[in-house]
């Protein structure tokens, strides 16, 4: 069997129209999930990028591998220990090393590992192509590296390859001849005229005045490098909020008419029946949710829910599971597919299989998931179902990243899936519920990590003790640096958000003091 996971960065599940989107951005992710499996209830683990993709193919929770940062202690993996071998977990116990040990090829076309410094995203691949431009690769640059290689592979028996685009990542610059295609399409319902002057008070990176992370959009996207710009400065009426997501939808529009090419060049081949195929990502995206555009930096449902496609040898076709599902259970479900059992999977997984689901449609899903973010905040999230009508989101938050999110948020996501309305005042037995289910999966960790670790730390804590999340950080290297925090206050202030920089000064004051002994205070 061949093995094909297609690693969409960025992609909000609720932006493809075989989850419901009104808009048409995507056929033939909407015919793969016709012909598969389609769920609705897996999430990451752990969000942003690093931390997520060290959790996919190490099989193991952030917690665990230490890896829930972009920066400072918490983005390198905690040393082994005594126990590491001649080589290590990741490559021992790894995804892609388990597949080696199967007899598979595993290749991986995507510059990640260098984007991040996150060398142990290689291990166990056998071919690596690093596309070069650290994640800012179009399509149209990536295409030709994927047709060599599967000219040179496609034809092979028991290949696994990872394949990465990137364009549905901020800041959007499809090409400018892909054109508008949803120029003329309306805005989703829920956004209203009222909902961006709520918008428009909220602070924070990628807040609708923040495009740019601490600025506005243009000059916080100058990294890219790119003359095309699919997004405007700031979110301040519905046109601007339609460029905004003219701009990501085209992305997705873009990216599955190149899944539609790959697929006729696997057709060709005479292997596409053959080729077991998985369209997911690495975090969704929050496009309006909590009142964030265009970023991946909290714990809850738009950061952390994935799309989920598999289709190919085995699957059952045209089901839709609603069970949940960590996206680090995929490791034991693709054994579990090989193999016919998990008996040998590595007991340091976290995950658990789901392959019953994938054969035959059986639910095999979990009671809850503990998501963890702590890149941009330091949040962790319990997602739950009590009945039908109430599908809870917790959230809880240890340093807010300067969104001044209260410590505990609740949403009912059947009728609040944008999570626009936090409940947990109205509902205290929820929340107790769900700090009940985060207790337990934290005691249940801390007791694994004392037999196959190397410490006992929490890597929350330790993003903490260093100044908070890397890209919210008061001390250096990380977040906007002592001035662009000064900058960003300033500017809250000169946009109608004083009362936010305010709350901001008492929530942080003590903390940038702490790191910033001898420089006046906020």
């Amino acid at each position: 069997m061949r093995i094909l996971y297609l690693d969409l960065d960025a992609l909000n599940p609720s932006h493809l129209s075989c989850y419901g989107y009104p808009r048409q951005t995507s056929p033939t992710i909407d015919a793969l999930a016709a012909r598969g499996l389609r769920g609705t209830g897996v999430y990451c683990s752990d969000a942003p990028c690093l931390p997520s993709r060290t959790a996919f193919y190490s099989g193991r929770f952030g917690i665990q591998t230490g890896v829930v940062g972009h920066g400072g202690t918490a983005a390198d993996p905690k040393p082994q220990g005594p126990s590491r071998e001649f080589k290590d977990h990741f490559t021992l116990d790894g995804l892609a090393g388990q597949l080696v040990q199967r007899g598979y090829h595993t290749a991986m076309i995507s510059p990640f590992g260098d984007r991040h410094s996150a060398h142990h995203f290689y291990a166990g691949f056998r071919e690596i192509h690093n596309t070069g431009k650290s994640g800012n690769e179009i399509v149209a640059e990536v295409e030709p590296v994927l047709d060599r290689w599967l000219d040179a592979h496609a034809a092979n028996d028991d290949w696994y390859l990872h394949l990465n685009f990137w364009d549905i990542h901020t800041p959007y610059r499809t090409p400018e001849d892909f054109g508008d295609p949803f120029k003329d399409a309306p805005l989703p319902d829920w956004f209203t005229d009222e909902l961006v002057q709520r918008h428009l008070k909220k602070t924070g990176p990628h807040a609708a005045q923040d495009l740019g992370m601490y600025i506005g959009a243009y000059d916080g996207f100058r990294y890219a490098k790119t003359n095309v710009r699919r997004y405007p400065d700031t979110i301040e009426s519905l046109a601007d909020l339609r460029e905004w997501l003219n701009g990501y939808d085209a992305a997705i529009k873009y990216v599955d008419d190149a899944i539609a090419r790959l697929l006729a060049k696997l057709e060709a081949a005479g292997v596409l029946d053959d080729t077991l195929i998985l369209v997911s990502a690495d975090h969704g995206e929050n496009q309006g949710d909590l009142g964030i555009y265009g970023e991946h930096g909290t714990a809850d449902h738009a950061t952390c829910h994935l799309p989920f496609v598999l289709a190919g040898p085995g699957v059952v076709q045209g089901h839709v599971d609603h069970e949940l599902h960590y996206h680090l259970d995929f490791a034991p479900t693709l054994i579990d597919l090989i193999d016919g059992n998990t008996d040998q999977c590595p007991e340091v997984w976290d995950g658990q299989s789901w392959a019953t689901t994938v054969r035959n449609g059986t639910p095999a899903g979990r009671d809850d998931l503990v998501v963890s973010q702590c890149c941009h905040v330091a949040q962790r999230g319990v997602r739950f179902n009590d009945d039908a009508d109430h599908a809870w989101m917790y959230v809880r938050t240890y340093h807010d990243g300067f969104h001044n999110f209260p410590q505990e948020m609740l949403f009912n996501l059947v009728d609040d899936p944008h999570e626009q309305v936090n409940v947990a005042e109205q509902h205290p037995d929820v929340c107790a519920k769900a700090a009940w289910r985060l207790s337990r999966w934290h005691d249940a960790n801390m007791q694994k990590m004392a037999r196959f670790c190397s410490d006992v730390v929490d890597p929350l804590w330790t993003v903490v003790k260093e100044g908070g999340p890397f890209h919210a950080s008061v001390s250096p290297p990380g977040g906007p640096g002592t001035q662009g925090l000064r900058d960003y206050l300033d500017r809250l202030e000169a946009t109608g958000r004083g009362a936010g920089a305010a709350a901001i000064r008492a929530t942080h004051g003590r903390r940038f003091a702490d790191f910033n002994p001898g420089v006046a205070p906020l």
